[in-house]
């Protein structure tokens, strides 16, 4: 009798414990438990005066949140509770002009504590995605690819194939990225083929020779092999960068979209399922202006293709939520927008890069990336006559010196927070007054980024759950708040 009153006893203690954590779990409606911040909130400020750039603010203490609502104030709700899309990560390119830069010009100090300010959460902006191109860019010491033979000369076994270019500076860079950043996630964009499989025979214009299709998909695979042998696993690829223009000093390839679909869907996309390749095919990899590209290869080609890579320097950011619309299973990336002397620093390119780290994610880009990480004085080295793009820092080649740009500060404002496979949650949005895009991290831990686009200061109301806090954000400034849910 004893023993079956202690299992009766033990039996209504353990029962009573479930009906407390039902209790705090929901509520006599049978809503859900309230979420509140736990611990202060970490405040991180960028003015447009440049007084403050990603400078850290004394902490917010979180007080219940009131009922009471003063018109005066602008309320700000986040809602984890409402989630869209999985982050890839937040970047830029090490192109061949900036690997170089990094290491030939720096000298072994400078380059160990650039690589940290850059990739480094702690020390740093967090870097946690990288754009490469396959081959040279606008922005190399000089045109190559991995298959370059004599003139006249053709490859189609791929016997030349080689990343021996690479091995020199960028593969090293790479590597030391993901020592400092194991979450660093690599895509790839060729600028053009060998020049023997394009009609041109030449790296400047033309396009893929269709007798070539088979041995350009054999090339990507080259590449992704090459680069997992390296110790750097490829994530993702598309298949020609901006392939609507036809650049006349530097590589590039006109691709139809209806040749993009074959190409992947063809040759591409079967030779990675033969392959065992896991690595993304993304489409497109141009502007927003031209959303009828993208929908062709996807109708088409979408068994193969993840998702669409856009650039920015063409109509806006709804393009990407217009192509979601019609395939929501498929993912958007923003792969490419660069800063440069067209929009000048600071207080306009500020603007226009918050802009696109909130309006970017807020229309679905699972990433977000600048262009080159390193540019010299004369935003170079380059094979352009004239070059007019800046990267995000600048390494002067005859003072051996780093100045951080703008392009470091906006980046840093996401990339520094978010984490890789943190999902986009609801917060509240004014476009012409505070634009805002929240987060929530794999640790369970809140950002919310607030770029205030007025002049004038703005006090805020930011609400979370049960708990809300007060903050005024100056104008023409960014802040990111940061706090454990």
């Amino acid at each position: 009798m004893k023993k079956r009153g202690n299992l009766r006893h033990n039996f209504l203690i353990f029962l009573s414990i479930i009906l407390a954590t039902s209790c705090s779990l929901y509520g006599g409606d049978g809503t859900t438990m309230n979420y509140r911040i736990n611990g202060d909130v970490e405040v991180w400020l960028t003015t447009s005066n440049q007084k403050n750039l990603l400078s850290q603010q004394p902490v917010i203490s979180a007080f219940e949140k009131s009922n009471k609502i003063d018109e005066s104030v602008t309320q700000i709700e986040v809602n984890p509770e409402i989630t869209y899309q999985e982050m890839d990560g937040f970047g830029a390119s090490l192109t061949d002009a900036s690997a170089w830069l990094i290491y030939n010009i720096l000298d072994e100090k400078q380059q160990k504590e650039l690589m940290y300010e850059l990739f480094s959460s702690e020390n740093g902006i967090g870097i946690s995605f990288l754009r490469q191109p396959m081959g040279a860019s606008d922005f190399a010491l000089k045109m190559y690819t991995y298959d370059d033979v004599p003139q006249g000369e053709e490859d189609f076994e791929l016997k030349y194939f080689s990343i021996d270019h690479d091995k020199e500076y960028i593969i090293p860079l790479i590597k030391k990225a993901l020592e400092i950043n194991p979450d660093l996630k690599v895509m790839a964009s060729p600028w053009s083929p060998p020049a023997w499989m394009k009609t041109s025979r030449s790296l400047i214009g033309g396009s893929l020779r269709e007798e070539c299709y088979d041995v350009y998909a054999r090339y990507f695979v080259e590449f992704i092999k090459a680069y997992e042998k390296e110790g750097i696993p490829i994530y993702a690829i598309t298949v020609q960068n901006e392939p609507l223009y036809v650049p006349k000093e530097y590589p590039g390839m006109f691709m139809s979209p209806e040749v993009q679909a074959l190409f992947i869907n063809e040759y591409l996309g079967p030779l990675f399922e033969k392959e065992n390749i896991d690595t993304l095919i993304l489409c497109y990899d141009h502007n927003w202006d031209n959303i009828e590209y993208p929908e062709i290869v996807l109708k088409k080609a979408g068994k193969y293709v993840a998702g669409t890579a856009w650039h920015v320097y063409g109509g806006d950011h709804s393009a990407m939520s217009k192509i979601k619309e019609k395939f929501p299973e498929k993912g958007a990336w923003l792969t490419e927008a660069s800063g440069g002397e067209w929009v000048p620093p600071f207080f306009d390119a500020f603007a226009d890069q918050m802009t696109h780290i909130i309006r970017g994610t807020r229309n679905f880009a699972k990433s977000i990336v600048w262009w080159n990480m390193a540019l010299d004085q004369n935003n170079g080295p380059t094979v352009l006559k004239h070059s007019t793009c800046r990267g995000i820092v600048t390494i002067n080649t005859d003072k051996r010196d780093i100045t951080y740009n703008v392009d470091y500060y906006t980046m840093g404002h996401i990339s520094k927070f978010v984490k890789p496979s943190a999902y986009r949650i609801e917060s509240t949005n004014i476009q012409s007054i505070l634009e805002t895009t929240a987060f929530k991290n794999p640790d369970d831990s809140i950002v919310l980024i607030v770029y205030n686009r007025t002049n004038n200061n703005k006090k805020l109301s930011i609400t979370y759950g049960d708990s809300e806090f007060n903050y005024t954000l100056r104008g023409k400034s960014a802040v990111t708040f940061i706090w454990n849910n």
